[in-house]
């Protein structure tokens, strides 16, 4: 005579039904995952749509934890298939959709503003991380994002901005000291916004992203490149020092004084002359000589009252670095006018300060 099943007996097998038959499912789906990811370079665009055939319904079965292994494995495959893509885009876990929607390739542009507008914050976030975004998906992450994905976005040296979202972000750096910061840096920003953002930045702020290093356009050809990134030899001043005081002394040390310098690349003279004039010392002044420290030597110019047909000579003539590009120039033309004397001195010195915290720090023994 067989027993009646009881109800709770009849839940516990359906239960472990239930659990081998997703995991089941999980190996079938590392195992095609594997098999795609072994073959991809090897196969055809209908070969990889029939992998999404065996791949989508799985998809739809599985928990996130699993469903993350795969959106990581496919994110930087150039041929995923796509229908897999777009339904691990658009998951309601943003740990699932996130590896998809930063890196993959095989996300148009209107999927992505389609998932920006219907998922999450987080969603959003990863969208903007992404290696490069044009101005019509950077101006929808702006309209439907935070604060965060504002400065995800503003961080991000492959989003291109529209004017309109660029003057989007400055009215947020009004309330937003770190979204400051990163817009500063910026080498895109049109020369009339981010002279609007140095006026609106306090001190402190401002002090920060001028005197901070910023991305650097690279000096054009192999040979440039190479002396650009050699390592800076340690250089003597003293000499320099010494003939830049006597002309000090002697009322000669101003504009035309430096300008020859620069003409000549005489740059243990001007590093020299910018230390004595805005009163800051040699090892804070010749970092700025390098490409990314264009706007720290600006301050350095500004501070030492040197006209701004002096600091174009300085710029254009430093060793190592590319010319720079009109923008540059005129981010620069607006940085040198914006800055009051007394805010470039202050600045000089307030990033002397860090420098030396930097130097004291590296030459401090680890424990």
């Amino acid at each position: 005579m067989v027993a009646a099943a009881s109800p709770d007996s009849i839940a516990q097998l359906t239960s472990a039904a239930q659990d081998e038959a997703s995991q089941r499912d999980a190996r079938i789906l590392k195992q095609v995952a594997d098999l795609f990811l072994s073959n991809a370079d090897r196969l055809r665009e209908s070969q990889i749509a029939a992998f999404d055939g065996i791949l989508v319904p799985l998809i739809e079965r599985m928990d996130a934890a699993t469903l993350v292994y795969l959106s990581d494995a496919l994110s930087n495959t150039a041929i995923a298939p796509c229908e897999s893509i777009r339904k691990l885009a658009s998951h309601d876990d943003p740990l699932v959709a996130a590896p998809v929607l930063r890196n993959s390739n095989r996300l148009s542009e209107e999927a992505l503003v389609e998932i920006a507008k219907t998922r999450s914050q987080h969603h959003l976030l990863a969208i903007a991380g992404r290696k490069t975004l044009n101005e019509a998906l950077t101006d929808a992450l702006m309209r439907l994002g935070d604060v965060n994905v504002s400065n995800a976005l503003a961080r991000n040296a492959g989003a291109q901005f529209s004017e309109c979202g660029y003057a989007t972000l400055v009215g947020r750096a009004e309330r937003d000291e770190s979204l400051t910061e990163k817009l500063g840096l910026r080498l895109d920003i049109p020369a009339n916004l981010l002279r609007e953002l140095l006026t609106k930045a306090t001190d402190i702020v401002r002090a920060r992203f001028l005197t901070a290093p910023r991305p650097a356009i690279p000096a054009r050809g192999t040979v440039a490149k190479q002396v650009s990134a050699a390592p800076r030899k340690k250089i003597d001043y003293t000499q320099a020092q010494s003939e830049v005081l006597a002309l000090n002394r002697t009322g000669k040390l101003g504009d035309s004084i430096v300008n020859r310098f620069a003409v000549r690349g005489e740059y243990t003279s001007v590093v020299a002359a910018l230390s004595l004039l805005s009163e800051v010392k040699v090892e804070a002044i010749e970092p700025l000589i390098e490409p990314e420290r264009l706007y720290g030597l600006i301050v350095a110019c500004r501070a030492s009252r040197l006209s701004w047909s002096t600091m174009t000579m300085i710029i254009r003539n430093r060793p190592g670095c590319a010319p720079p590009t009109q923008r540059e120039l005129d981010q620069a033309r607006e940085v040198f006018d914006a800055l009051l004397l007394s805010v470039a001195q202050w600045t000089a010195r307030f990033g002397a300060d860090r420098m030396a915290k930097k130097l004291d720090c590296a030459a401090a023994p680890r424990r």
